[in-house]
């Protein structure tokens, strides 16, 4: 590839997003650019002084229809696709008075924003972009001969090309700025048709898929690597505005990593399940696996409750609280090595303990997702996207069904509820075991429900004998599983291990038999009726 530079005559500016332009138009203008722009762009650029033309003085046509058609015109278009070196071409250009347009510098209706201020359908329509993409995607197209710039932070570069090729753009940066036009495009009318589906959403109706499903994201940062070092990565924001990861401010700490940012989107999706206003609560999280969980009565008792259930597997890990992050509770996360701490705001006091750890990250989200809100997820497969809505089913809104002869007691009642919380977070197959409103063993990701069983148990047992307990803490627990038990030896090792009550979803062919040793064991089980599988 040459360099094959073009030399910019003609530039037409037409932006929703106004920073740096006239600076930018300004640069344009010391090359001998002539300008061409629309409405508001061309008031402030002719306010800062500088000469603009009107692109109705372009097309012969006047802006109409409020706007909706200005720049949808051949002596617009045709000066954007216009291939300079193709005779039949230039004769045309000739033969119907359209000059070239060497420059197209467009930002879109910010149909995004307009949608998270959350504003009504026909805004929202009215922020649809129309002639922007089409002006956007003709001049990408024609990258040859035309240089197409959909980002404000770009213009400093596109400065600098002009600077050093004497107001020509080479065909690398015109390729690279073409490629980014499209993505800009293609993100745009993503969040465009996603939003249609939603409006077209009808709840007492089975949501109808549509046929044709695209997501776009804008570049938050490149990454060190993926998962492993042999793996690129970047991490890319999406229309969502949920609260967590991507939206939170990080105060201090080195980059975050791929899997930091896993990691931390897992804790932080976790602690929603414990409404601040209720309970201080505190979720660790490592490999994207809750590790420790806690209700207390303020965020340092929570935390210590959280560390207790596997302080081998907590150190190097992620902590989320759900509060205001306050000093004590500061001092005491950072008495070992932790990679990331995630809360919904900080006190200066915490910040400072905080910082005396200078690769520790701090990232402040503002507030909690919600857990019962409406959304989607998507992964890939080879070939393809697996999309589904966001597991929202909260147990506070179950009915749970006694299914045994004993009912639970308050107490196991509130414990039943708290490990069915974590379950909905852990991957399967999942057991966890609770007590007095923390984890006390957490069996995860395991081919069958009763490895998952015996694993929480000796992750119990462990921590006993970490702490000198005489038994484990699964002594006198509730246990729950993300999904039925198929046979009863899952529920037998919890009963060994001492659960008096479960929680689970039922709906297995051997319910019966699973209830009976239940019943022979004397111990409560409750069904949900709902499962959380997670992979």
């Amino acid at each position: 590839m040459t360099d094959h530079p073009r030399r910019i005559t003609r530039a037409l500016l037409s932006v929703s997003d106004k920073s740096g332009l006239i600076e930018f138009a300004r640069a344009l203008a010391s090359h001998g650019i002539d300008l061409v722009s629309t409405g508001g762009t061309a008031k402030a650029i002719a306010a800062a002084g500088l000469k603009v033309r009107d692109v109705s003085e372009l097309t012969g046509f006047p802006e109409m229809m409020d706007g909706r058609v200005k720049t949808l015109h051949p002596k617009v278009h045709g000066g954007l696709l216009a291939i300079r070196d193709n005779a039949e071409h230039a004769e045309a250009m000739k033969a119907h008075g359209i000059a070239p347009i060497d420059l197209l510098v467009v930002n879109l209706y910010p149909f995004e924003a307009t949608v998270d201020k959350g504003a009504g359908f026909e805004e929202c329509i009215e922020n649809i972009d129309i002639g922007g993409p089409a002006m956007i995607r003709a001049a990408a197209k024609n990258h040859d001969d035309v240089t197409v710039i959909v980002d404000p932070k770009d213009y400093p570069m596109v400065q600098a090309e002009l600077e050093n090729n004497n107001g020509s753009t080479t065909l690398g940066m015109r390729r690279h700025y073409a490629a980014k036009a499209y993505a800009r495009t293609a993100a745009y009318d993503a969040a465009i048709s996603n939003w249609f589906v939603e409006q077209l959403a009808d709840p007492r109706m089975p949501r109808d898929h549509p046929a044709w499903r695209a997501f776009g994201g804008h570049l938050i940062q490149g990454l060190r690597y993926g998962e492993n070092p042999h793996q690129t990565a970047a991490f890319y924001r999406t229309p969502d505005k949920r609260p967590g990861v991507t939206t939170a401010r990080q105060l201090q700490g080195k980059q975050l990593s791929y899997n930091n940012i896993n990691d931390t989107d897992a804790a932080y999706e976790c602690l929603a399940e414990f409404d601040p206003a209720r309970t201080a609560a505190c979720v660790i999280v490592k490999h994207a696996n809750p590790c420790g969980v806690a209700e207390g009565a303020d965020l340092v008792s929570a935390y210590r409750k959280a560390f207790a259930c596997d302080s081998t597997s907590a150190y190097g890990g992620i902590i989320a609280v759900n509060r205001t992050l306050d000093a004590d509770t500061a001092r005491v996360i950072t008495e070992i090595l932790t990679e990331v701490i995630i809360a919904p705001d900080a006190t200066e006091e915490a910040i400072a303990i905080v910082a005396k750890r200078r690769n520790l990250r701090l990232l402040l989200a503002g507030s909690l997702p919600d857990p019962r809100s409406v959304g989607l997820t998507a992964k890939t497969v080879a070939g393809g996207l697996l999309v589904q809505s966001r597991d929202n089913a909260v147990v506070d809104d179950i009915t749970l069904k006694t299914v045994t002869k004993r009912a639970p007691t308050d107490a196991e009642l509130r414990d039943l509820r708290f490990a069915f919380r974590v379950a909905k977070h852990v991957k399967s197959n999942t057991i966890v075991y609770a007590k007095d409103l923390a984890t006390v063993g957490i069996g995860a990701g395991q081919m069958s429900r009763v490895d998952s069983a015996r694993i929480a148990a000796r992750k119990a047992q462990d921590a006993a004998d970490e702490a000198k307990f005489s038994a484990p803490m699964t002594r006198g627990s509730v246990v729950a599983s993300d999904a039925f038990f198929p046979f009863a030896d899952g529920l037998l090792v919890a009963i060994e291990a001492g659960a008096t009550a479960v929680i689970q979803p039922g709906g297995s062919i051997r319910d019966d038999e699973v209830i009976k040793a239940a019943d022979d064991a004397g111990i409560a089980m409750v069904f949900t009726g709902v499962r959380h599988f997670r992979h």
